[in-house]
Formats: C-alpha cells, sequence, structure tokens
C-alpha cells in the first residue's frame, strides 16, 4: 500500500542494497513480452470488421483532419480524462469512421494494445541491476501489468466478441466492470510502489515512462462503458445489476456465484474431503510445504482443486498467481493450520510485497486456516493475507496482524465468520468486498497512534467497488480493552479520493470514537467519500457525535442499504452459492 510513514517522527527507510538480475525472472518477463506481442496481433481482428466496413467508403486522408468527430466529443465528454480520449482516439484507426456504439469497443481495443506495449516495454529492463526497493516495485509493476492485461483482454472477449476470439461463456457486463475497475487499482498499486523508490533511480524513471497515460486510459475506458452498460447512475451507490433482485433473502442460500459442489467442501469435516494434494510437516502428505504443493497445482484449472493442509506452523511465503485458477485451501481449523511470515515494508519490501499469503487465482477458496504476519507495530505496512482473485471466498480463517493485516486488493470477494486483527487500516484494498459474520479486532496500537480499521481506495468513481461489512463485530483485544481511553479506534479514512466504505446491522464496541471515522490529510476527499451506517447496535453505535463530513451519512432507507448486501453487491453472476458458505444475500438476520 505504501502510503507513506504514519507521522513525521517516523524514522526514513534505510537505504536498499543492491539486487542482481534473476535470470529466471528475466526468461519469465521475456514470455509475458512475447505473449503480448502475440496479443496484439490477435486484438486486431476484433476491430478488423468495424474498420473495414466503415474506413473503405472514407478518404485515405480522412485521418490528416485532426479534429474530433461528434460522436468521439460525446463520448469522450463522459470520461475524467476528455482531452487524452480525444488525442489517444484521433490516433487510433477506425475511430474516425465510428459511432458512439463503435466507440466503446475501439476505447478498450486501444487500451488494451496500450498496456500490451508498456508490459512488452518494460520487459526490456528486466535484466537491469536494481536496489532491492527498486526491484520489488519493478516485480509488482509487472505482475500487475500483466494482470492488467489479462483482464483487458477478457474484457474484449465480451464487448467485441469474434469468431477467432468468441465472447467469454457466462460474462456479463458486471464482470467487465469489475475486471475495469481492478485493471486500474493495478495500475494505481503500481505506482504506489515506484513513489517509494529514491527519485534518481533509472528503473523508476524508465517505468514511469513506460506507464505514462496507462491509469488515466483505463479511466477513460471504465467510464465510457460504465455509461454504455446502464441506463442509470445511482450517485455515491454502485453500479446496479438489472437482473438482480430486491427482496431479502434467507440465510438458507449462497450468494450466487458460488457452486453446489464447493459449497459441499466448505461445509463438511477436512477428513471426509479427498484432497487432490495433502500438506504435511511430517512427511505423511504429498508435500512438506504449501508452496511445493502450489507449484504442483495445474493452471488454469476449470474444475476445483483442494489442497488439504494438516495441522502445523508452516514458515512460509505463498503466492497463489493468476494462472492457478479454482484453488481452495483446507485447513484442521483456526490455530491450528498456521501460515506465518514476517515481512514488512521497514524490510524493503512493497507492502504488495509483504504477504504472507497472496493469492490473484480466480476462483480462490480459503478455510479453517490461520495467517499470519508476526512483524511488530513498529514495522509499520506488513500484510498478512493479500486478495486479487475474482470470485474469492474466505471462512472460518484467522487473519492476524497489525499495519494492513488484511490487503483486499481488488475484484470481488466474500469474508464469512474470520477473525481479522490489526491497528493502522488493518482492511484496507479496492475490491468489492464483503464482510459478514465476521469479528473485528482492534489491538493495541504504539505510543501515539491511532487505530483505523478500514483504509478503502477507491480511486475511480465508475469502480464498482467498496468495503461492505455486515452482521459483523466490531470489538477490541483484551489488551487494548483495558486502555482504550489512550489509542481511539476510528471505522475508516479514506485512502483514495472516492474511498466507499459501510457498516451495516453490525455491533460496534466502546472503543470506538463517538465521531466514528478519520481524516487522512485535513479535508481530502471528505466530499467525494461515501461513508455509510445502517442500523449498528453496541455503545459504539450511537451516530449522534458522528462526522458531519458530506461524503457521511447514516443510512435509513432499507433499500440504500440493500445495495450493499451480498446478493447486490458482489453477486452479480453465480459464484458464491457453489463455495457452500451460507450467507445473508439481503439484509434479514
Amino acid at each position: 500500500m505504501d502510503y507513506g510513514r504514519l507521522d513525521p517522527s517516523d524514522p526514513p527507510a534505510p537505504t536498499p542494497p543492491q539486487s542482481k538480475p534473476n535470470q529466471t525472472r528475466l526468461f519469465k518477463f521475456l514470455l509475458v513480452a512475447i505473449s503480448a506481442l502475440i496479443f496484439l496481433s490477435v486484438s486486431a481482428t476484433l476491430i478488423g470488421v468495424l474498420v473495414r466496413t466503415k474506413a473503405n467508403h472514407t478518404n485515405p486522408n480522412s485521418n490528416l483532419n485532426r479534429a474530433p468527430t461528434q460522436a468521439i466529443s460525446r463520448t469522450c465528454e463522459l470520461t475524467r480524462y476528455p482531452t487524452l480520449c480525444v488525442s489517444s482516439l484521433l490516433d487510433f484507426p477506425g475511430a474516425l469512421q465510428a459511432g458512439e456504439r463503435d466507440l466503446v469497443h475501439i476505447t478498450l481495443n486501444m487500451t488494451f494494445q496500450r498496456v500490451a506495449h508498456a508490459l512488452y516495454g518494460a520487459s526490456a529492463i528486466a535484466g537491469t541491476n536494481m536496489d532491492a526497493l527498486s526491484r520489488a516495485a519493478y516485480d509488482d509493476c509487472m505482475e500487475l501489468l500483466d494482470a492488467s492485461f489479462d483482464q483487458l483482454s477478457q474484457s474484449l472477449h465480451v464487448v467485441s466478441p469474434t469468431a477467432a476470439a468468441p465472447r467469454l461463456r457466462g460474462a456479463s457486463d458486471e464482470d467487465v466492470l469489475t475486471w475495469l475497475s481492478a485493471a486500474l487499482t493495478n495500475q494505481d498499486t503500481c505506482n504506489e510502489g515506484l513513489d517509494v523508490v529514491t527519485n534518481k533511480s533509472y528503473v523508476k524513471d524508465q517505468m514511469q515512462g513506460y506507464l505514462r497515460d496507462v491509469a488515466e486510459l483505463v479511466s477513460n475506458c471504465l467510464a465510457i462503458f460504465s455509461v454504455a452498460s446502464r441506463n442509470q447512475d445511482f450517485s455515491g451507490i454502485p453500479i446496479q445489476n438489472k437482473r438482480r433482485l430486491m427482496g431479502a433473502q434467507t440465510e438458507e442460500f449462497f450468494p450466487e456465484w458460488v457452486k453446489a459442489g464447493d459449497r459441499v467442501l466448505l461445509q463438511v469435516p477436512p477428513s471426509s474431503i479427498t484432497a487432490d494434494f495433502v500438506v504435511s510437516k511430517d512427511g505423511n502428505g504429498t508435500y512438506k510445504s504449501i508452496a511445493d504443493a502450489v507449484k504442483a497445482a495445474p493452471e488454469y484449472s476449470t474444475r476445483r482443486i483442494v489442497i488439504y493442509v494438516k495441522a502445523g506452523t508452516y514458515f512460509e511465503n505463498i503466492k497463489v498467481g493468476r494462472k492457478k485458477t479454482n484453488i481452495m485451501f483446507i485447513g484442521d481449523g483456526k490455530g491450528k493450520t498456521i501460515v506465518s511470515g514476517s515481512r514488512s515494508v521497514a524490510q524493503l519490501y512493497t507492502t504488495f510485497h509483504t504477504a504472507t499469503f497472496a493469492a490473484t487465482g480466480a476462483g480462490f477458496i480459503m478455510r479453517d486456516m490461520t495467517i499470519q504476519n508476526t512483524a511488530g507495530p513498529g514495522e509499520h505496512q506488513a500484510v498478512a493475507l493479500r486478495v486479487g482473485a475474482d470470485h474469492a471466498v474466505v471462512y472460518h480463517c484467522n487473519i492476524i496482524g497489525y499495519q494492513d493485516t488484511l490487503y483486499v486488493h481488488s475484484q470481488r470477494q466474500f469474508f464469512r465468520e474470520c477473525d481479522i486483527y490489526g491497528t493502522v487500516d488493518f482492511i484496507c484494498g479496492n475490491a468489492a468486498v464483503v464482510l459478514q459474520n465476521c469479528s473485528l479486532w482492534a489491538r493495541k496500537p504504539m505510543q501515539m497512534q491511532k487505530n483505523t480499521i478500514t483504509a478503502q481506495n477507491r480511486k475511480d468513481p465508475n469502480q464498482n467497488t467498496g468495503i461492505s461489512i455486515h452482521a459483523c463485530r466490531i470489538v477490541a483485544t483484551s489488551d487494548l480493552a483495558a486502555v482504550h481511553g489512550n489509542y481511539p479506534t476510528y471505522l475508516g479514512r479514506p485512502w483514495k479520493l472516492y474511498s466507499r466504505t459501510v457498516y451495516m446491522m453490525s455491533y460496534i464496541g466502546d472503543h470506538v470514537h463517538p465521531a466514528g471515522w478519520l481524516e487522512w490529510n485535513s479535508t481530502f476527499a471528505l466530499n467525494t467519500l461515501y461513508y455509510g451506517e445502517y442500523m449498528n447496535y453496541g455503545p459504539g453505535a450511537a451516530v449522534g457525535k458522528r462526522v458531519t463530513w458530506p461524503g457521511y451519512r447514516v443510512i435509513t432507507v432499507a433499500a440504500e442499504a440493500m445495495k450493499f448486501t451480498v446478493g447486490q453487491f458482489i453477486s452479480g453472476s453465480s459464484w458464491l452459492p457453489s463455495t457452500g458458505v451460507s450467507f445473508l444475500a439481503g439484509l434479514s438476520l
């Protein structure tokens, strides 16, 4: 997350050591670059018909006319960066002959090609000698660019299917909005990592050149598609799926996107499950380490792959990459199966790189495990669990750390019956995420620190993201409870301009400050954020002394609160019911 030191008295980061280029890493990036070039040639076919049918009837010199067409002008007026929108479309084949409907496809295709060029260009410096922090930031950017490339490619298959690249089965406009929102978050995270690199860094200068305008182009693409895909906009409220039902549902059903088979796997005892891989420290399994089991799991699996991790403490940093899809991790229970790491920004990692357990492969599920980062509060950002996987479910797990414990980075996620511990911004990120029936434990922080439970970083008003905390318990650990008057705890603070967080029907303890919410920096984002509270209870739930920011509201209408429930906020397709995690789709308890 790398949003800076907590206060001016914090010591500056030490000078990082030099890092030699890694031949395996270089080879990997070259493969990525080659793949990008192949996809570039394929993507040209997505607008080929459009260009042929319209450009053939125009003057070949028409592109010399630099004035935008009426269609381009009207389309670009929808965006946050209209000047860039116009100038980029004027240079793109077929745009001058396109109508507004076709410009949706063309803008997406243009953005996809720009990301591919950035990925290809950036891969050229993989072999450069870098200090440790520059290497971490560079690796973050390459991983995130690769993810954006994939998300834009998927979006194209939905928006502009062709015979060579057919529409993805079951994909919807909601999926495209999620993928474009994630692609924008990826660029934001990449830039945050580069921000902490020294200003005289060759790598930083090169990467910023390759990434120039990428985030703005993705933002424009998201804005244009958002307007095209919906009939109306709700100010400050998530984009709606027109197929959704507004009525409350009961706990008998799971969110739509969880399949029946996964539902069973999440409810039965681990001992009754036939796993694909068994991890056991004593050698009584397929592998002794979790990392080896992840490595052995197939890539792009369309069926559920189960990795059963037996009781024990595994001192590992685990990464489930985007190619490792539909993997489910099952432990022997909270406090029994433990994955432990201690990386922090104080050790010259980016926040993104500090995670003990990171998952970006779609369909990621975890149950009955503890993920912890043991770096103390003095180490600042130190992530225990980072999730950027679409359709992710975390059930009945402990997530333990101090600052930035749970990084809900991007895409659609659901947490149920989890215990999450931390101090500063300990639930952070820009996913569309619902936490339900969870306990959020504020711990005793360092002297002079304030606790903040959430730091949501929605950067763009068109992103369909936010943190929804529903039917949870907001409580203090015993060490904080005894002295909570000296360490105020707040429900959240706005990491980015359009930060969005709601608490609904949750118990709030007396350790929460009466103001409820904390500024990030003076008046930043107070007009543009969306912070809401609906029917909470407990000694800290009184709203009479809450902040009076324009973006804060006490939600009094059930229909508005419903927009942040599982059934409407993250259940745009049929993914959650199949995982087997019980849930409340509506507001009913």
